[in-house]
Formats: C-alpha cells, sequence, structure tokens
C-alpha cells in the first residue's frame, strides 16, 4: 500500500502549517534582553505573489504543471535569503513548470526532453536546502523544476544484504516508516528529517544527528541509479572493491549537477533493542570539549554525543519556558561545580540491554572524572521530543521582528576553540549600525580527528526586507570568510549550493577544482542541470 505524508506544507516557511511553536514568554524576553524590543516585517499574502508569476515559456508536455502556485511552492528553498524572499513576496524568479515522475524511466524521458528543447533542469527533494541548491538560476532558458516527490516507496529489501532501494524522493519519515515495518531502520536523521530526502541527502552529503552509530549518508550508500545527460549511470553495490576511484564518490555530494538520483540503495540496520538520550554538563568549554574528545577517541560506542558551549546552554534553558525548573536545575548545578559557564552535553544510548548498560558505565565514568554532572534523562527526553522543531524556531522569532540564521563547519580538534571564537566574533563584529547579534554554538557530530561546528545567531530585523537582506549577506560573508581562515570546510553537512559555491575553492584547491569542473563538463556539457550550483558559472555574488 503507497504511503502517503499527511503534512500541509507552508508556502512561506518550513514545513507543517498545522505546528506552530511559538516563543514563551521568557523566552522573548530573553531575546530582547540580549537584542532590543524588535518590529515585525509584513508578510506578503498568497495570492498577490501567485498574481506575480509570470507566464510559463515551456512548449507543452504532458507531464509539465505550469500553474502559477506549483510553481510558486517549487521557486525557493530554506535559505535565510529564500526566507526573506518568500515573506514579502518578492521571489525574482520562478521555474517555468514542475513534473513529478514516478518511475526512473520517467525521469529518463523527461530529462531528454529538455536537453533537446533547451530547457534548464532542477532536480528537487524535499525543497529544505539551506545553501541556494534549487533556485531558478537568472537566464534566457526556461526552467524546468523536476521533483522527484511521486518516487517515495521503498522499492526493494535484502534482508540477507542488508540493502534497502528507495525511490530518491522518499522523505525521512516515510523511509523509517517503511523499513520498521520490516524490522528495520536506516538511522539518518539530519534535523531537515521531517522533509528531506534520501536523494537529497546523498546529492548534498548529509549527515544525521546519530551518526556516531549509523554513520553519515556516505557510509550508507551503497549504491542506485543517476539518470544523467550522457544516459544513464548504474552504481553496482558491493561491500568493498579496489577497482580504482569509487563512482560513488562522484555522486555524493554532486547536488544536481552530473544527473538526477532516482533510484537510492542503502545499507540498513534491524531495529534497537533500546534507546535512550541523556544530559550532561561540564563547568566549562574547555573541560567539555576535552571530554567529549577523550570519549570520541576511546571510541564509546554512543548514537550521538554533542556539546553546547555556555551560551547556547544559557539560551535553550531559557527558550524551555520552565522558569522554575530550570532555577532549580541551576542552582543544583551551581552547588556541583557547574556555574555559569556550564556547559549541557547531550548523548544517545542505542543497542541491545546490555550493551547500552556498558556504554552508559563508560560514559558517567569520564563524566565524573571530568568533574561533569550527570542529570539524566528528563532533559535528554525533551531533547528527543523536539529534535525536529529547531527549523520551526524561525516562525517564533520572526512573528515578534527576529531573525535567526545557521552556519557549519568542521575542523581539526587542535583548532575547534580558536575555530568558535573566531567565527562567533566574525558574526558580532559585523552586525552594524550598532546592532547586536546573539550568537552560540555547539559541537554537533564528532570524530577521532576533529568536529563539526554549528553556530546559530539571531538578529533584530531592519526596517525593511531590503535591509535585512543586506545586513545577512554582511555576517555570511564575515562567517564564512572566517571558517576558511580558521581551516574549516565551508559545508559539514549543508551543501555548497549556490551560496557557498565561492569559498569552494579553498577546499578543494586549484587542481581539485579543475577536476570537478571536468567532470561536470563529461556529464552535462551544455551546462542545463543545476547552473551555478556547487560550481559557479559566474563572478562570485551572494546570491
Amino acid at each position: 500500500m503507497k504511503i502517503r505524508s499527511a503534512c500541509m506544507r507552508r508556502w512561506n516557511g518550513w514545513g507543517d502549517s498545522n505546528n506552530h511553536y511559538p516563543l514563551k514568554p521568557s523566552g522573548l524576553a530573553f531575546v530582547q534582553q540580549r537584542l532590543g524590543r524588535a518590529e515585525p516585517l509584513p508578510d506578503a499574502e498568497m495570492t498577490a505573489v501567485v498574481a506575480k508569476v509570470p507566464a510559463s515559456r515551456l512548449p507543452e508536455h504532458p507531464s509539465v504543471d505550469t500553474r502559477p502556485e506549483t510553481r510558486l511552492r517549487h521557486a525557493r528553498g530554506q535559505s535565510l535569503p529564500d526566507w526573506l524572499a518568500m515573506r514579502s513576496g518578492e521571489f525574482e524568479r520562478f521555474p517555468d513548470g514542475v513534473a513529478t515522475p514516478a518511475s526512473s524511466g520517467a525521469v529518463r524521458e523527461l530529462l531528454d526532453w529538455a536537453l533537446e528543447q533547451g530547457i534548464t533542469v532542477i532536480p528537487y527533494g524535499g525543497g529544505t536546502s539551506v545553501a541556494g541548491h534549487i533556485n531558478p538560476p537568472e537566464s534566457d532558458a526556461p526552467v524546468l523544476t523536476l521533483s522527484l516527490a511521486g518516487m517515495d516507496q521503498l522499492m526493494d529489501l535484502d534482508t540477507e544484504s542488508q540493502i534497502a532501494t528507495f525511490g530518491a524522493g522518499t522523505p525521512g519519515p516515510m523511509v523509517e516508516q517503511q523499513l520498521r515495518e520490516r524490522g528495520y531502520m536506516l538511522g539518518h536523521f539530519p534535523q531537515s528529517w521531517e522533509l528531506s530526502t534520501i536523494g537529497g541527502w546523498v546529492a548534498s552529503r548529509s549527515s544525521g544527528q546519530q551518526s556516531m552509530r549509523y554513520g553519515r549518508i556516505e557510509q550508507m550508500f551503497a549504491g542506485g541509479r543517476v539518470e544523467t545527460p550522457k544516459g544513464t549511470l548504474i552504481i553496482p553495490t558491493m561491500p568493498a572493491s579496489s577497482a580504482g576511484p569509487d563512482l560513488r564518490e562522484i555522486i555524493l555530494g554532486s547536488e544536481g549537477r552530473m544527473g538526477v538520483i532516482t533510484e537510492v540503495k542503502v545499507r540498513v540496520t534491524p531495529l534497537p533493542e533500546t534507546e535512550s538520550f541523556q544530559v550532561a554538563f561540564a563547568p566549562d568549554w574547555e573541560t567539555g570539549k576535552e571530554l567529549v574528545r577523550k570519549m570520541i577517541q576511546a571510541k564509546i560506542p554512543l548514537s550521538m554525543l554533542r556539546l553546547s558551549n555556555a551560551e547556547e546552554t544559557r539560551t535553550h534553558l531559557m527558550l524551555a519556558g520552565h522558569e522554575k525548573l530550570v532555577g532549580i536545575l541551576h542552582r543544583y548545578l551551581g552547588v556541583r561545580g557547574c556555574g555559569d559557564s556550564k556547559c549541557m552535553i547531550t548523548f544517545g544510548v542505542t543497542g541491545d540491554k546490555s550493551q547500552a548498560r556498558y556504554v552508559l558505565s563508560q560514559t558517567r565514568k569520564h563524566i565524573r572524572q571530568a568533574g561533569g554532572v550527570m542529570v539524566g534523562r528528563l532533559l535528554g527526553k525533551k531533547w528527543e521530543e523536539s529534535r525536529f522543531r529547531s527549523p520551526y524556531l524561525r516562525h517564533g522569532l520572526w512573528e515578534h521582528g527576529y531573525v535567526v540564521d545557521t552556519f557549519e563547519t568542521a575542523v581539526d580538534w587542535n583548532r575547534v576553540t580558536s575555530a568558535v571564537e573566531t567565527m562567533e566574533k566574525a558574526v558580532r563584529d559585523n552586525a552594524g549600525d550598532g546592532e547586536q547579534v546573539h550568537v552560540f554554538t555547539h559541537l554537533s557530530h564528532l570524530y577521532s580527528q576533529g568536529s563539526s561546528i554549528y553556530t546559530t545567531y539571531v538578529f533584530r530585523c531592519s526596517d525593511s526586507y531590503e535591509k535585512t537582506l543586506a545586513r545577512w549577506r554582511v555576517l555570511k560573508e564575515a562567517a564564512s570568510n572566517a571558517i576558511v581562515a580558521s581551516g574549516g570546510t565551508i559545508s559539514h553537512q549543508h551543501g555548497v549550493g549556490r551560496d557557498h559555491a565561492r569559498w569552494l575553492h579553498h577546499e578543494k584547491g586549484e587542481l581539485g577544482m579543475a577536476v570537478l569542473d571536468r567532470l561536470v563538463n563529461h556529464f552535462d556539457p551544455q551546462h542545463r542541470l543545476n547552473p551555478g550550483c556547487l560550481i559557479e558559472n559566474a563572478p562570485r555574488t551572494i546570491r
């Protein structure tokens, strides 16, 4: 039986329109104390924006929907510029049509038709990109958005090899639901899990919250099918191979430039016997950083481990809204040696019961030795219940005149603290006009070599959309320059898209960029697939 999502997507923001998580009074007071009171900008009405959608430039095709509302709903992703465009109604550009094929063969037919007609094609998964992956480029050529939403089913499950085959448009909840019915799971849980798709995870080299147990998408991706302008690429599943470079690595992170991923084969695992999430506190950042580094290098088999810095810890506890309980917690931790500089540690324990007992005992041992304090499952349960709600925070802040955005990177351990300090300072120092920025950070994915760094920043709306976007551009520039100056990757988990493309050469170098350019030109010599994404086709500017 075909499973359908009941989600009613917002046309101008994140997620299900039935889900609303407003700021609690204490949370609003906290933000106002940090940044001052703010005035919200006016939101555009959908009917007025639909009326602005121009006539389609596409020739007629029975599988292509050219209705204005459909094109509007596929015109933007979820980056901050996308958000401002949607809320203001100033979209600038729209795809000329949207096709929703239901098979690889249908994708092949549409791609061949588009290439013959000189049409630009944008592969579209869940529409969750925060880096400009799916925005129609400024072009004289008509634009076809190729949505994979019609390919959302588990196609095959080889229980002996533990390989599952999915249509590339299957969103996270449907991946897990269909596997769970057979006693298995994938375990890939990015924050965008509610809406993002398995094909999009491969295309952007995504990482899930429990990657310590299940791996990033590159460890899960076993093979699949890609429809390219040059023909169909089949990547077979093999446990390992030394027969030259791995073709999976060419497609991982290719962001729609080399072909449309239509089928994804992934390595799955049986459902775990038990799982819990728990919270502890370290006295300060350096103690917490050294604690989690030693835990990951000791190879304690946790499913998740993250460390919030003091400002993020303070912010999360204030936004939770339970003032009396939070006050009791502060006093208890203060007595135990974790005062104003305390840093929250959130970790997951997953597996069979005996393994879970061992993991928990080892974790407690390291925390005690570092002078940290365990507080048990209550806060961990709260985190688990709200783990996919963070994207909705943008709505709660926006209603009161505040803007929130994030950036992320990964560096070796010897640069973690300096990178955090450099990046946070760069954002604070570039707010302009005497404005403040509330900025905080956590380490979200840990490795023996180093860690990812995930930074959130909040600032007040300016008195117009244009000024607010201009302020974001300055902040984005400063943060990205600080990332590469710190020796970090321009993206650990969000991909490159168009917003990050100008910084990619810092990581890949001249020769590496030439290799990527040759690969793109080989698969798509006419530059019809997602031009400007990943590798710039134009002067380097932030769009």
